[in-house]
């Protein structure tokens, strides 16, 4: 069934509306839109917790667009797909590199965002959104334990709260999905099943090629399966028993963006008893959330993009730990 131009109205496609509306609202610094493009009671989901209400994402944006108003968030990618014939969901890969006074000298700061949005009739209803402030620590030379400590983790509301779906390939939180791209779908399913959470990692080039990019936080890349390997056993390592759920699947197709991409929305849940690389051990659970999207050719992985936001992982950490006094945090 095609989608229905309300669902994307008065732009091109959905691609182009998410590239216009994103730049109006945080280059050209329309916060007002806003009003026009959020529900009023729109959810959005980030690394620190849930904001219900759309004046939660008035407030936030303001504050982040005056924390740094000389950003420039370009689009990288954006991987949209059709939930029925009046909304899409995107996930959109925004990458930015702005020159910033650090300590008297200039600074490039680089990092990426992506942001899953649920669209109906061209509003926005439900958004998952995470940011690499791990990068932006990193290269303003400020400790992230230091950047998380006072910050709060409110905690999942909504969706965020349900099992994820079982038959995330049918219907994710977002709802019913065609069947597009359903093999390839498959594959990246059963990559994350047997290397992520069955820690088969030794089958990484069974399903990437051996020229594997992965662009992942602290604006870092690595490369070939044994970079790949290393990566993924640092990010569960202080977590021995995590395991990864997907929540949600959406897939496109589009030369301007080198072919197939699938954007998988996913959760990390595990508990502080391994290796302590975030500050003694708490025993405690962690929610982690991250959204991956994945170019396939010729049906194997060439390249991931991994965003989580890992200071707000130390943020839930450390409130577990009780340590320092915590604020009300902007989320978005």
């Amino acid at each position: 069934m095609p989608l229905d131009p309300v669902a994307y109205r008065p732009y091109e496609d959905p691609d182009d509306f998410i590239r216009e509306v994103t730049d109006r609202i945080w280059v050209q610094r329309d916060i007002s839109y806003i009003v026009d493009n959020y529900e009023p009671d729109s959810i959005v989901h980030g690394g620190l917790g849930t904001v219900v209400g759309r004046d939660g994402v008035i407030e936030g944006s303001l504050m982040r667009i005056a924390g740094t108003p000389q950003h420039v968030g370009q689009a990288e990618d954006v991987v949209w797909e059709a939930r029925g014939d009046d909304a899409f969901l995107s996930s959109h890969l925004v990458f930015s590199s702005d020159e910033n006074i650090v300590d008297g000298r200039v600074r490039r700061i680089r990092k990426r965002t992506i942001a899953n949005c649920l669209y109906r009739r061209g509003r926005m209803v439900e958004e998952w959104v995470v940011r690499d402030e791990l990068a932006e620590c990193l290269q303003r030379g400020i400790d992230p334990d230091e950047a998380a400590r006072g910050m709060r983790f409110r905690g999942y509301e909504g969706s965020m709260t349900k099992p994820a779906p079982s038959d995330v390939l049918s219907a994710g939180d977002s709802g019913p999905r065609a069947d597009d791209f359903w093999p390839e779908c498959e594959m990246v399913l059963e990559f994350l099943d047997e290397v992520w959470n069955q820690r088969r990692l030794h089958k990484v080039p069974q399903y990437m090629e051996r020229d594997l990019f992965l662009h992942t936080i602290g604006d870092t890349t690595v490369v070939r399966p044994d970079g790949y390997q290393r990566d993924l056993l640092s990010l569960v390592a202080p977590f021995p028993d995590a395991r990864f759920a997907v929540r949600d699947v959406q897939t496109n197709h589009a030369e301007r963006y080198a072919g197939l991409r699938i954007a998988v929305l996913w959760t990390m849940h595990g508990t502080y008893h391994g290796t302590p690389a975030f500050g003694p051990l708490t025993n405690a659970p962690v929610d982690l959330l991250g959204v991956s999207q994945f170019l396939v050719q010729r049906g194997r992985i060439v390249r991931e993009v991994r965003v989580y936001d890992e200071i707000a992982l130390r943020a839930q950490i450390n409130s577990t730990r009780g340590d320092g006094e915590f604020t009300d945090t902007n989320i978005y």
